[in-house]
């Protein structure tokens, strides 16, 4: 099981690095990495990725499953979004955590991306089938956010982390920073237990 959580602490005063060009897996480039966004009180999106994935990572082990993280502390930087989904590739599945943050602090609820067709058959049915369970296990304590439809599941093309892995994999907006109410979950140890244990659903409701 691999676990990506997004960004790192150490991009920001590293802006000529991660702005370097890596290959975006379908041709073309993509800048290594970006600082991600932050709540209003200035709570990084990268220090909740992290205290997400190490809920996540701990309920897997408990769990029985061999896990393996894109990044191993919350104070450097990158790895470079290539990086991030190649190593998963021998992991079952990929799941890399983020949180949106659209300007409007009206914008609630989650949402879950998957690689547009392009990738191989087996691999694209297996992280559509992914996006569903997420999805569903997200809806049950968390709001789906209406502008990507009924499932909250967003179908991109432009994504290098998703584009370069080799197994089934998403990411998963876990909600709004810049929404007060999502964002005060966001900085909770309670709330980041609740996405830990939604993900952890979704992950179980796959296999």
């Amino acid at each position: 099981m691999a676990i990506d959580p997004g960004h790192n602490g150490g991009n920001a005063s590293h802006p000529s690095e991660i702005a370097s060009p890596v290959p975006g897996g379908r041709g073309g480039t993509k800048a290594c990495n970006t600082t991600g966004t932050a709540t209003s009180t200035d709570y990084p999106e990268a220090d909740f990725n992290w205290a997400v994935a190490q809920q996540l990572k701990q309920e897997l082990k408990d769990a029985g499953a061999k896990v393996v993280m894109s990044r191993d502390d919350n104070d450097g930087v990158g790895p470079c979004v290539d990086e991030r989904g190649t190593f998963a590739d021998d992991a079952d599945l990929m799941v890399s955590i983020h949180a949106n943050g659209t300007e409007t602090a009206s914008t609630k609820g989650f949402h879950v991306i998957v690689a547009k067709p392009g990738s191989s058959d087996a691999v694209e049915d297996d992280s559509n089938r992914l996006a569903d369970s997420m999805s569903e296990a997200m809806s049950g304590p968390f709001t789906p956010n209406s502008a990507y439809g009924k499932d909250a599941i967003s179908r991109r093309p432009d994504l290098a982390g998703l584009n370069n892995a080799s197994v089934p994999a998403v990411i998963v907006e876990c909600g709004e920073m810049r929404n007060a109410d999502e964002a005060k979950t966001m900085e909770s140890k309670s709330g980041q237990k609740k996405y830990a244990n939604a993900l952890l659903q979704g992950i179980v409701d796959w296999y």
